[in-house]
């Protein structure tokens, strides 16, 4: 049986900008990176992955105490899957994406490459594993 007061799981995260940043982070997470949205309103847009109820969120939105880019942008980091780490950074090296450390091997074992979007926030591209 489980504990009805257990936190059972992540469900969303929210991404936070100023409404004048909103439009850029928006084209980044959907033009550039090409996400998807599930839903797509003035100032919120959402993407999902997986099949409720174990999906997971991330949701850009506007907030009117967020200004300006991160002010501490290595204190969260998205690590986006990638198929092929070499193809992901190729594409998005052609779409604009600045890399600040180009695909490469991990001590674990794995590779990842890093880049911000327009707010400073960090981005890893890795394959599962």
């Amino acid at each position: 049986m489980s504990d009805p007061a257990a936190i059972g799981g992540l469900t969303s995260i929210s991404l936070w900008t100023s409404a004048a940043r909103f439009p850029a982070l928006r084209a980044f997470y959907i033009d550039t990176l090409g996400l998807r949205p599930e839903s797509d309103r003035p100032q919120r847009v959402r993407f999902t992955w997986g099949v409720p109820p174990d999906d997971l969120r991330l949701i850009l939105g506007a907030h009117d105490q967020v200004d300006g880019v991160s002010r501490e942008p290595a204190r969260i980091m998205f690590n986006l899957l990638v198929e092929d780490i070499h193809a992901a950074a190729a594409r998005l090296q052609a779409a604009g994406v600045t890399f600040s450390r180009p695909p490469g091997p991990e001590g674990w074992g794995g590779w990842v490459a890093t880049f911000a979007d327009p707010d400073g926030n960090i981005l890893q591209p890795a394959p599962e594993g």
